[in-house]
């Protein structure tokens, strides 16, 4: 039976502290989805179609398939066949939320598993909300984001 996981979030942008999770997570599974969500409940800086653009551009290929996701993270894994959701937790804020979105995650699905992953002590406070706010305050963040991200973050503030 292969490990298949999935990371799911709005990824606007993705950062440095995302990918530390997804390649280290990669390791973890035979194939790995990268869930890009829809954001209903966001106003995106990216579109859809650019954010799935850009974590394709800002990952290497091998065992990792980037996604669209549009509804519960519980059916984007019926659909992939993901027995684990992995999740990101940088500090006890996340903690709170991401434990509450895994106990009802289980009650949706009982049979998949919820696993939190922290980024490495250097990307931790990297947020893509962060990452927005000093783009568009004309602050540097190639430190921050893959090349492509800078790159769109640029094109964008101009």
């Amino acid at each position: 039976m292969q490990r298949i996981g999935i990371y799911s979030g709005t990824f606007d942008p993705i950062t440095l502290g995302h990918m530390d999770v997804i390649l280290r997570a990669r390791t973890l599974f035979d194939r790995l989805y990268i869930a890009v969500a829809a954001g209903h409940h966001k106003k995106t800086l990216f579109s859809q179609v650019e954010r799935i653009a850009l974590v394709q551009a800002s990952l290497p290929q091998e065992g990792i398939e980037v996604i669209a996701m549009d509804g519960l993270i519980v059916d984007c894994c019926r659909q992939t066949g993901a027995q684990t959701i992995v999740r990101g937790v940088r500090n006890g804020t996340d903690f709170d939320y991401e434990s509450q979105m895994a106990q009802m995650n289980r009650k949706l699905a009982h049979d998949v598993e919820t696993i939190f992953m922290l980024p490495d002590p250097q990307v931790q406070c990297i947020s893509s909300t962060l990452v927005r706010e000093i783009s568009r305050l004309s602050g540097e963040v190639s430190h921050l984001v893959s090349p492509a991200v800078a790159a769109a973050l640029a094109k964008v503030q101009a």
